[in-house]
């Protein structure tokens, strides 16, 4: 069994979050920097590389070390060791309907079926905030999931303000509702395009108007062009509406109510209420997403571009403005 759940031939292209350099000793139980000026040593926990710049990061290395909660959730008590007042709040939990609905026209799916009939052969996939997302693709591909929580999926623990992987060492790059979690998008997305291959095609969903989630790792939003913007040094092959207006009413409405709360359990019953009467609201988002007003009042966008030498001009971007508002 290898020592790291990472794919023995991506091994070789991890790279120091501190310092870019590929000159690393991998040992039994950590990976070392051989770089004079760097020095870094990041610990093996669970076979998984804790690749996190303790300099700038928010998450600490000891974090991982000490298994503190990081991101995640605390892991629930036993079934029999629940109170009344958390057994009722599982059962709301349980019956309260979803008021997320994605409406892509071009979901992440059918960008990744369209590289492969483009490139062909075997991809190297980069999936940066994995959670756990799975991506239904054959073995010829080879897929790293990275994130900032030590899931049973997670191949390496990153930060996306400092991938811990060589330049050019993927073909694509996914991306879906992380960016709004990191404190520097615009650096995230130079990482992104460091990391890529210089034909290499990034795919991200990021929202506009949507509450807070996340408690403190959540700080930004953009619009469908400050979107379009962040993602300047690639050329767009296709953008829209991920999640339409219909969700932003939803949210609102389960924002609003469960706001009157003044404890955990009564905002899970009035969310699940606000949520029976929110719900319906996501249903028109099919026909709203289509529509030049969702891209001025949309949850949340999608993009889907090659990466490219030169930068996309401020002038530039305001001619690819698609809404209604004069």
């Amino acid at each position: 069994m290898s020592i790291m759940r990472l794919q023995p031939e991506l091994q070789a292209a991890l790279a120091c979050p501190r310092c870019h350099q590929t000159s690393l000793r991998i040992e039994a139980e950590q990976i070392v920097c051989t770089s004079k000026d760097c020095a870094g040593v990041y610990p093996l926990v669970d076979r998984c590389p804790i690749m996190i710049n303790d300099d700038s990061s928010a998450f600490r290395i000891d974090d991982y070390v000490s298994r503190r909660k990081t991101t995640g959730e605390v892991s629930s008590p036993e079934p029999s060791k629940r109170s009344l007042t958390q057994v009722l709040r599982r059962v709301l939990a349980r019956l309260t309907p979803s008021i997320s609905r994605g409406v892509s026209d071009y979901p992440s799916s059918e960008a990744l079926t369209w590289v492969k009939e483009q490139r062909g052969g075997n991809l190297r996939i980069l999936v940066i905030g994995a959670g756990e997302r799975v991506l239904g693709l054959d073995a010829a591909h080879t897929v790293v999931y990275t994130d900032v929580d030590l899931g049973p999926m997670t191949h390496v623990i990153c930060d996306g303000h400092d991938i811990a992987f060589a330049d050019g060492t993927f073909d694509v790059v996914l991306c879906l509702s992380v960016l709004e979690h990191v404190a520097d998008p615009y650096r995230c997305a130079e990482e992104i395009h460091r990391v890529l291959k210089d034909d290499g095609f990034v795919y991200a969903t990021t929202p506009f108007m949507q509450q807070v989630h996340m408690g403190r790792y959540d700080f930004t939003r953009f619009t469908h062009l400050g979107h379009r913007r962040l993602f300047r040094r690639f050329d767009e092959i296709k953008s829209g509406v991920s999640n339409g207006p219909g969700m932003v009413l939803a949210w609102s409405i389960e924002r609003f109510v469960s706001g009157f709360a003044r404890t955990a359990t009564m905002r899970s019953i009035l969310r699940t209420l606000a949520r029976m009467i929110a719900f319906p609201f996501t249903y028109f988002d099919p026909v709203l997403a289509r529509r030049p007003a969702a891209y001025d009042n949309a949850s949340a966008y999608y993009f889907f571009g090659s990466k490219r030498d030169g930068v996309l001009s401020d002038r530039e971007l305001v001619r690819h403005y698609r809404g209604v508002i004069d």
